[in-house]
């Protein structure tokens, strides 16, 4: 079963249990890179590059975020958002944002919204921090080229520690930081048997392919976590592993 299914079945009953109104109504709308990320960061982030953007939702003065390639503007109730088809990747990152708005609202999601500034690039070794803190000196598997979070994890462990896939073509066989990009459709196998954990960026839940990700480091036995603002409130309602030091709940 998709994970995002799991998720919208979880929401349904959280709603029914919170007695939230489902005629409320969600708004959605892209971010320009400077709403989204802020005036300072650097500029190697894919948001930067206009190969992602950011879209934000609404509701009850709550905000929350997702990342997609496929940025879509929207507005409908909840009840409307329940319903919307998942199996459309608009669609899909629509209903992550405003998941998340309303797990803000309730105060059961946080760091819902992108961080901004200098956070992004604070971000990377403050993650590859925790990872030594809580795994050691491990081997790296990065899943989703995130320039800031791939230079720190290879201060810190190495070059040689660390193996990266990309889904965008643009990346596959470049060299960043020292490593080369692997294929994310063909090489999620062999990055998964070289590592000793996994770092995911929870946007994979937007674009599908979360379910594969964490199946595969399942069945090997091997830990993996979630960064990112998008997978907030999923993270939240399945029990999921995430970090973001510094993603936002204002």
């Amino acid at each position: 079963m998709d994970l995002l299914e799991k998720a919208r079945a979880a929401l349904k009953e959280r709603i029914q249990t919170r007695k939230t109104n489902r005629s409320l109504a969600v708004v959605v709308r892209p971010l320009s890179p400077g709403e989204a990320i802020g005036q300072r960061a650097g500029e190697e982030f894919p948001i930067q590059k206009g190969s992602e953007r950011v879209i934000e939702a609404s509701f009850q003065g709550f905000r929350g975020q997702a990342f997609t390639d496929q940025p879509a503007s929207w507005k409908g109730t909840v009840a409307e958002m329940l319903d919307l088809d998942l199996g459309q990747i608009p669609n899909r990152a629509v209903f992550v944002a405003g998941l998340n708005a309303v797990m803000r609202s309730w105060g059961e999601a946080a760091g819902t919204l992108h961080c901004r500034n200098e956070d992004p690039d604070r971000c990377g070794p403050e993650i590859a921090r925790i990872v030594h803190e809580r795994f050691g000196s491990v081997r790296v598997g990065l899943i989703g080229l995130q320039p800031a979070i791939l230079r720190a994890l290879v201060a810190r462990f190495g070059t040689s520690s660390v193996s990266l896939v990309d889904l965008n073509p643009d990346n596959i066989g470049q060299v960043r930081s020292g490593v080369t990009v692997w294929d994310g459709e063909q090489d999620l196998p062999r990055l998964v048997a070289g590592c000793d954990m996994g770092l995911a960026t929870g946007s994979a839940v937007v674009n599908g392919t979360l379910v594969e990700i964490l199946d595969q480091f399942r069945n090997a036995g091997k830990p993996v976590l979630l960064f990112g603002n998008t997978i907030s409130g999923v993270a939240e309602l399945l029990g999921l592993d995430r970090l973001c030091p510094y993603g936002r709940s204002d």
